[in-house]
């Protein structure tokens, strides 16, 4: 997802990852990309709560394996 820069820690905080979430600056200043694996029982829970915290452009992609 893409959101403002003032709204990352808001966020992170409905974001569990696996250890935190991956914070990429973006090309548009004032912008960063977050990255985050989320169970999908728990991303719909916070969908809401991140869109309105200011996410965008979110992508939902499949697991297929992740090794911890």
């Amino acid at each position: 997802m893409n959101a403002p820069n003032s709204s990352i820690d808001k966020i992170c905080k409905y974001l569990p990852g696996i250890n935190s979430p991956t914070i990429v600056p973006l090309a548009k200043e004032g912008w960063s990309s977050i990255h985050s694996v989320i169970g999908e029982n728990d991303f719909w829970n916070v969908i809401e709560k991140i869109k309105s915290a200011g996410a965008e452009g979110i992508l939902i992609l499949p697991i297929e394996k992740i090794i911890e």
